[in-house]
């Protein structure tokens, strides 16, 4: 083996860590989200008398809405990677297809992914666990319609991110949701975090929806403040989803106006 040619290897990546931080990002980005996070449900868990304490009740209900909404999200943003891999994208607006439209279809196969996700993972909550999400009652629908419209708006945010920085930067997508799970409370209640973590959890959408899904699994009853975050949670996931939309536009026009559009071509091969 030569020792010189494994050098030159090993000095290749180092270049491109270099040359691209957000690759030197990536390395720890994941061990650190696990950490903080599963140490945030080890303080939560420990308030709990474990021998009471029904871990398919209070998070398997958590897991399935969460992974609705990562369906959701990654619906809209792999469909804009598939283009961007593929490297189809430029040959959409060579048509008479608008932003919109394009932006339409990504959603809804977002749509078709989510709920096939959604059903497999009600059925597997069934049969391996004996656990019906249906237990939460009529606020399922509502729960699901503003981590829907959520999920839509981080794809919409999280492909103009990509589309602005460019292809390579499409692994910021991936932790996206991880980070803001830290701080929504899927998996423990907000108080369980530090003062300045709980104060922006409160304009994060899906804090509404957990905290609120908690408290119907724990008491079985509604909450007096169940219909506030109910409207809360739908405002903010209305008001991300016009802010990802109007971000995405902008950076489409300034990516047409400097000619970076380029990059997400053919012409590149």
């Amino acid at each position: 083996m030569n020792l010189k040619r494994i050098y030159a290897v090993f000095l290749r990546q180092f270049y491109l860590i270099r040359g691209n931080p957000t690759r030197l990002i990536s390395l720890f980005l994941w061990l650190t989200i696990e950490v903080i996070q599963w140490g945030f449900i080890r303080k939560y868990l420990s308030t709990f008398n474990l021998e009471s304490f029904s871990f398919v009740t209070v998070i398997l209900g958590a897991i399935i809405l969460w992974e609705f909404m990562n369906r959701i999200q990654s619906g809209v943003m792999v469909s804009f990677l598939e283009d961007i891999w593929s490297q189809n994208f430029i040959n959409y607006f060579a048509s008479p297809l608008k932003t919109g439209e394009y932006l339409a279809g990504l959603i809804l196969t977002s749509i078709g992914m989510g709920v096939i996700g959604l059903a497999i993972m009600i059925i597997i909550a069934g049969l391996g666990f004996g656990y019906s999400v249906f237990l939460i009652g009529l606020m399922l629908l509502p729960f699901l319609v503003i981590l829907f419209i959520f999920g839509i708006a981080m794809g919409i945010f999280i492909s103009a991110l990509i589309f602005r920085l460019g292809p390579t930067a499409e692994w910021l997508g991936w932790p996206m949701l991880f980070i803001i799970s830290i701080f929504s409370g899927v998996f423990y209640p907000v108080s369980t975090l530090p003062l300045l973590m709980q104060t922006l959890a409160k304009i994060i959408p899906p804090t509404y929806v957990f905290e609120s899904l908690r408290a119907i699994l724990t008491t079985g009853t509604y909450a007096d403040g169940l219909a506030l975050n109910l409207i809360i949670g739908a405002a903010l996931s209305f008001a991300a989803l016009l802010i990802a939309y109007a971000y995405f536009l902008r950076v489409y026009r300034r990516n047409l106006k400097t000619g970076q559009i380029a990059r997400f071509g053919a012409e590149d091969v």
